[in-house]
């Protein structure tokens, strides 16, 4: 699966996604990078991004990851979602980088962590879980 085409399966899948502007810098088996441009829609009071975008960008990293291992499989959905934000992101762009723990027959377990572009320290770190469908792979 390319960069490319896991885009235009993520945006057909919840076409919000394609809202949100992502590009893909890293789509390597089990590794993914995902950048989200600054927008000011995304902005909560105070300036910074909005937790529910940061949100969207690990869970599409973590999507990405998952489909860089077993293929184009848009029915891989989300079961588990758990982040932890430990800083105060910069208006800004911010970096996802997306990792594989595990992949089982039925499930995959990865980890993402959210990096502010000039940042030198994470913004958020979240782990998730996707069940696979019967008979992928």
């Amino acid at each position: 699966m390319t960069p490319d085409a896991f885009l235009e399966l993520a945006v057909q899948g919840v076409p919000y996604v394609g809202l949100l502007d992502f590009t893909v810098e890293r789509f390597d088996h089990g590794a993914v990078d995902i950048r989200l441009p600054h927008k000011d829609m995304l902005l909560r009071p105070g300036g910074t991004i909005c937790g529910p975008a940061m949100m969207a960008l690990a869970d599409i990293t973590l999507y990405g990851v998952c489909l860089s291992m077993i293929g184009s499989v848009s029915l891989a959905v989300t079961t588990d979602m758990n982040i932890h934000f430990l800083r105060k992101p910069q208006p800004g762009t911010l970096i996802a980088r997306g990792r594989n723990l595990k992949l089982g027959r039925s499930l995959f377990v990865g980890e993402v962590t959210i990096e502010s572009e000039h940042a030198t320290s994470p913004t958020a770190h979240a782990t998730g879980t996707y069940a696979i469908p019967p008979g992928t792979g």
